[in-house]
């Protein structure tokens, strides 16, 4: 059977590229992408959709035949705390709405992705296991981990093949920070390759843990792709890659531009930052679907810049 691929969220920082990895993967006819505005660049099917709509969101399921959701609209830990109940209606009703309609209409997979903000500031900090107790210090971990326990719930009473990752701090040069507490890590590549001052919101030795975009793609694909049986867990799974701190990128990034400045001058964000995990523990993802990361810092600083130099001059700003 042909799968038909619906992705909610499909312009932010994670939906944007997964989109594309897609339409690579399933044919670009078989994917459609949906969110509140349209990106005028986008190229493929794409629906207007606000997630919160269970009957729009119903309607782009039957019109399209969909086998299998990757839901990624939500909003995020730093704009989260600026208005807790919304981000709590937001978050939780977009997701209701995903089971809802794949229950009903025999949806074979969802994806849903969790994070590292599930955890709060009693786990341990260093190699956070994966089922230690989940008490999350900001609206948008607490909506994460009750919808973990809502896509094990469906798993166990209607077979609904939900699946998770607890995705840490994500860094990619294709789109623009969209408003996470480790989004300095994004920006920072920006200000340097522009050669402006950057100042971070964090502390310089607060260590989080992070992963390239590259790695989290495939860590998305790889899971949605195991077979049924390895997919032990119906929580979310740890997912983990490095762990840094601001100081050590910009160690990283001097390499390849010496004169980089950067200040500190810490806001709201340190408190999110000093709740989360240094470092995770992600034993159950490696043995259970084989995951293995592929990018270090330097690897990343490396291909960051290089990807971002190329966009920029191609926006003719000569960097």
């Amino acid at each position: 059977m042909q799968e038909r691929i619906l992705i909610t969220g499909a312009g932010g920082q994670l939906g944007s590229v997964l989109t594309l990895k897609l339409q690579e993967n399933f044919g670009i006819d078989n994917v459609i992408a949906t969110d509140i505005h349209l990106d005028s660049t986008f190229s493929g099917h794409f629906e207007i959709l606000d997630a919160t709509d269970y009957k729009g969101l119903e309607d782009i399921v039957l019109k399209y035949s969909i086998t299998q959701i990757y839901h990624m609209a939500a909003i995020l830990s730093a704009n989260g705390e600026k208005n807790p109940l919304n981000t709590w209606d937001i978050n939780m009703k977009t997701f209701f709405n995903v089971l809802e309609v794949s229950r009903l209409h025999n949806i074979n997979k969802v994806f849903y992705p969790s994070s590292i903000a599930v955890y709060g500031e009693n786990a341990p900090k260093i190699n956070t296991p994966q089922d230690y107790f989940l008490a999350p210090a900001t609206v948008y971990g607490v909506s994460k981990a009750a919808g973990e326990n809502w896509a094990n719930y469906y798993y166990k009473k209607y077979g609904l093949d939900v699946r998770s990752l607890r995705y840490p701090g994500v860094i990619g040069y294709q789109s623009l920070p969209g408003g996470g507490t480790t989004d300095y890590a994004v920006d920072i590549f920006h200000k340097a390759i522009k050669k402006e001052h950057f100042e971070c919101f964090l502390n310089p030795t607060t260590t989080l843990p992070m992963i390239y975009m590259d790695d989290a793609i495939r860590a998305t694909i790889e899971i949605m792709e195991a077979p049924i049986e390895s997919i032990v867990i119906r929580t979310s799974y740890n997912l983990a890659s490095m762990s840094f701190s601001p100081e050590e990128l910009v160690a990283s990034i001097r390499k390849i531009y010496p004169e980089f400045q950067i200040s500190y001058n810490s806001d709201y964000r340190q408190g999110i930052a000093d709740s989360w995990p240094k470092s995770i523990d992600d034993k159950e993802a490696v043995t259970d679907w084989n995951w293995k990361p592929k990018y270090d810092i330097q690897a990343m600083t490396e291909d960051m810049i290089r990807n971002l130099k190329e966009k920029y001059t191609y926006e003719n700003l000569n960097i």
